[in-house]
């Protein structure tokens, strides 16, 4: 029998087609919106398994790591839904796909759609076919982090059918900066109205977890005269060439700070004071660097090393001691550990919600612990720097920006 909890429960109550469901990382946000499709949307009772009154289609467009470890599907079976219709309650079909197949449902209708991890952000092609399958559909969205600017959230503004279009936003709220050199909004205007709208389209479900999250900053060094040559010349140190753009410019940066010895001086000492830790890192250079530490003398004995990023998805390691390397972009979502309450941020990701993502991991309403441990390794660097000032203000790093200055 599904049990919710009461803030789960409340959440239903509340939520309408076109809402947000707001919920930390591992809060239980997607049993509760199957919990609505079934009981509000298709009319059944999700605790007594009656069959529901009124079934429709379901579509569940999510991440291609969650749909491909069958996450969605996993939930799915508890309220009697299948992929396979015939074997689903009241023979509700079932459709769990990525986010970068949404262009196949386009002209689809009459279904209801779960799209989760909330990617409806800009203007692209995700988001014209999120609009197109919002007019002719019932849907919800399901984020941990909804919108760190009112940009953020055009897209459901203009599903919702508050705005004809993003440029009627625009028009409306948007003051640009005459002074840059690109289009910037400087500020927004009439953000009563806005935060009136945002107000009607946000469930957010309480979080009752009792978990505390201690974040250490744990100052590591770096080669500051190749950074010199670098960041100053706009020099390729390894390749012996100027630097093309922006992008490899805080790349090289990014590769000479990382790599510096004392990153794997201060995770050595983590060791000795966590037996098992997860390890998020960027670069295929920082990979390289952990993995040799398996083959050096510097680990705690019969320390296991094992790996999730775009080649592997090894498990995680069965053992009392080991390091799970972890790649922010394969593996910040999609998976959950409750065996250790320590996480290392090798190196710092551009985007905040990758981050918060990654730190979720750990922060598991079952969890067994209390307290949260997260160390990031941080240089004084201008990048490092600049970076670390764009994460405690909630706003991805901008690398063009950053040259720029």
């Amino acid at each position: 029998m599904i049990q919710l909890r009461p803030e789960q429960e409340e959440a239903v109550e509340k939520l309408r087609t076109g809402s947000i469901l707001v919920g930390g990382v591992g809060s239980g946000k997607s049993i509760t919106a199957l919990a609505y499709f079934y009981n509000k949307v298709c009319r059944g009772d999700y605790a007594k398994r009656s069959t529901p009154l009124k079934p429709r289609p379901l579509y569940i467009i999510t991440t291609a790591f969650k749909r491909d470890t069958l996450d969605w599907n996993k939930e799915c079976a508890r309220f009697g839904l299948s992929t396979d219709s015939s074997c689903s309650v009241g023979g509700i079909s079932v459709v769990i796909d990525s986010w970068n197949n949404i262009k196949k449902y386009v002209g689809t209708s009459g279904a209801f759609f779960i799209f989760d991890e909330q990617r409806v952000v800009g203007s692209g092609a995700w988001v014209r076919a999120f609009l197109k399958l919002a007019k002719s559909n019932a849907w919800i969205l399901l984020s941990a982090t909804p919108g760190d600017t009112w940009s953020d959230y055009i897209p459901v503004f203009v599903a919702n059918g508050f705005y004809k279009n993003r440029t009627a936003f625009i028009k409306r709220h948007a003051i640009f900066d005459r002074f840059a050199k690109y289009p910037k909004i400087s500020r927004y205007i009439a953000t009563d109205v806005l935060e009136h709208y945002r107000d009607q389209i946000l469930v957010k479900m309480k979080d009752n977890r009792q978990t505390v999250r201690y974040v250490n900053d744990i100052e590591v060094g770096y080669q500051k005269d190749i950074y010199k040559i670098a960041w100053k010349d706009r020099w390729n140190p390894f390749a012996e060439e100027p630097i093309r753009d922006a992008g490899q410019c805080c790349h090289i940066l990014r590769k000479i700070v990382n790599t510096d010895d004392s990153r794997v001086d201060a995770l050595v000492k983590l060791t000795k004071k966590h037996k098992r830790l997860i390890v998020f890192y960027n670069l295929n250079c920082e990979l390289e660097i952990l993995r040799s530490l398996g083959e050096s003398q510097l680990l705690p004995k019969d320390t296991v090393i094992s790996e999730r990023n775009g080649h592997k998805h090894d498990p995680i390691p069965n053992s009392d001691r080991w390091l799970y390397l972890v790649q922010y972009n394969a593996g910040s979502e999609g998976w959950n550990c409750i065996l250790t309450n320590a996480v290392i941020f090798y190196s710092l990701n551009y985007s905040y919600k990758i981050m918060e993502q990654a730190s979720g991991r750990i922060d598991r309403i079952n969890t067994p612990y209390k307290d949260l441990h997260y160390y990031r390794f941080v240089s004084k660097s201008s990048i490092d720097t600049a970076i670390l000032s764009a994460l405690k203000s909630k706003r991805n790093f901008n690398e063009l920006a950053f040259v720029r200055t």
